[in-house]
């Protein structure tokens, strides 16, 4: 499989994509959120949206910073799984609350709340702009079908 477009071709894609690529770098290396937290979110975002090159990308990047791998098996069934805390499990009902806005009620205030109670503003802040992100990633991913498999972690860093 190949890429319908090499999104790096055009000059105008190339300067929007680096805001983007800047906004996640800066949550990296600045936030509060933890590492792990900010990974699940992006897991199962991507799972969601079908994003196979952001799957690729960040289980192995979880992996490699010690994530073990029931825990990134069970993501898709995080609901039924026991691996997960309360704060992982709001940051998870967000994620897909936020991810499916057009399936429904967008996200509750139910799902709010709970999240509330295990994130402070500024790491709610950060959840709230890693789920946008992620999903700008994966949206930009699957409509040019980018192929996932070959990702060696740590490459993007």
């Amino acid at each position: 499989m190949s890429a319908r477009l090499n999104m790096f071709g055009s000059p105008v894609a190339v300067k929007a994509w680096k805001h983007v690529i800047a906004a996640n770098q800066a949550i990296a290396e600045g936030s509060s959120l933890p590492a792990a937290t900010q990974e699940l979110v992006k897991i199962r975002a991507s799972q969601i949206n079908g994003c196979g090159a952001c799957l690729d990308m960040h289980t192995k990047d979880a992996a490699a910073a010690g994530e073990t791998s029931v825990r990134l098996h069970m993501v898709a069934a995080w609901r039924e799984a026991t691996v997960f805390t309360d704060a992982e499990r709001a940051a998870l009902e967000l994620t897909e609350q936020g991810t499916r806005l057009a399936d429904g009620a967008g996200v509750t205030d139910e799902a709010w709340s709970e999240a509330v109670k295990h994130f402070d503003d500024e790491q709610l802040a950060v959840l709230v702009t890693q789920i946008a992100l992620i999903n700008a990633f994966n949206r930009g991913n699957a409509i040019t079908r980018q192929p996932a498999g070959d990702y060696r972690p740590g490459r993007h860093a």
